[in-house]
């Protein structure tokens, strides 16, 4: 694996976005709870009313290049700091890329389009058992105390949209 570059993702990439979607699903144990398609990725993310942007790195391994890890994010609003800021939803490196820096060339690309931006923090969750959370914290990424994530889909969800 030699150069590995960023840049954002384009519309030709949805199939190497759900490849590394699916490779994150299963990591977490999670390949079940996958349901996009690319054909959403393409409408949501390069849609004329895209609902995510993507940074995508890739790598050149015997003259073939290889999409080796993905930052997908979103921006937000902080109403406290009245101001944008993003969410990284999801960074993916696949194995054989993880501890070459792949990681953080994606989030160094990506804070400097929030600097871009005049956007002030990117926020993001990590699951407990995660060994990324060490990554993170090097970065110098704090976790929020006091702060717990809650969601609400499915049933309920729709129960509460049901009292409009």
């Amino acid at each position: 694996m030699t150069g590995v570059t960023v840049r954002l993702a384009a519309e030709a990439d949805c199939g190497a976005i759900f490849g590394l979607i699916v490779a994150l699903a299963r990591f977490e144990g999670l390949l079940p709870a996958v349901q996009v398609t690319e054909a959403e990725i393409r409408r949501d993310g390069f849609g004329p009313n895209h609902k995510f942007e993507c940074l995508l790195a890739e790598s050149e391994t015997a003259g073939r290049v290889s999409a080796v890890g993905l930052a997908l994010f979103y921006p937000t609003y902080s109403t406290f700091a009245g101001r944008s800021s993003l969410y990284l939803e999801d960074l993916v490196v696949v194995e054989p890329a993880r501890r070459l820096g792949v990681g953080r060339k994606l989030l160094a690309q990506m804070a400097a389009i929030a600097a871009a931006r005049d956007i002030h923090r990117i926020d993001l969750s990590v699951l407990h058992w995660n060994p990324a959370r060490a990554f993170y914290e090097a970065l110098g990424a704090a976790k929020i105390e006091g702060w717990l994530p809650y969601r609400l889909q499915g049933e309920a969800l729709r129960r509460l949209a049901e009292e409009v």
